[in-house]
């Protein structure tokens, strides 16, 4: 924890720096580019997210979120990315940047029709590595097989 509160971490080519204390996850900033690890320089970090954004307020009768999420699912998809909905999460594959920028937009989407969101990320940021929204399931599918 660095001085004024603030929680600083390094990730290869990226600064994350978080701001106060319960509501920690919900303050994340990208304040630039921060230290790279050795051999970083140069090259984006891929990555697959799985994240949910949803209104936390909803201003309908019926109390149901699923036009707000249906429109930042539309963003996603309108994004080019390799991405896939499930009752839960939408995942989504690439570089860091047009990730973000595809959950930003996503986020903004929701925002549009609620004055309170919930955003919810987890990643696995991994360097040259793609196609890890099918890959990873054949992976386990291929294990299953063998114990067949």
């Amino acid at each position: 924890m660095c001085a004024q509160g603030v929680i600083k971490i390094f990730l290869p080519g990226w600064l994350i720096s978080w701001r106060g204390r319960a509501t920690w996850a919900a303050r994340a900033m990208i304040v630039g580019t921060g230290t790279a690890t050795a051999g970083s320089v140069g090259r984006l970090a891929g990555m697959i997210v799985a994240f949910s954004v949803a209104p936390a307020v909803v201003n309908n009768d019926s109390q149901e979120m699923a036009d707000a999420v249906a429109e930042a699912v539309r963003v996603v998809r309108e994004s080019g990315l390799p991405n896939e909905t499930n009752a839960m999460f939408t995942l989504l594959e690439g570089e860091w940047d047009e990730v973000f920028g595809t959950i930003k937009k996503a986020t903004d989407a929701v925002r549009a029709v609620s004055p309170r969101t919930s955003l919810v990320v987890k990643a696995d940021i991994r360097e040259g590595v793609t196609n890890q929204l099918t890959d990873k399931v054949d992976a386990v599918n291929r294990r299953l097989a063998k114990e067949d």
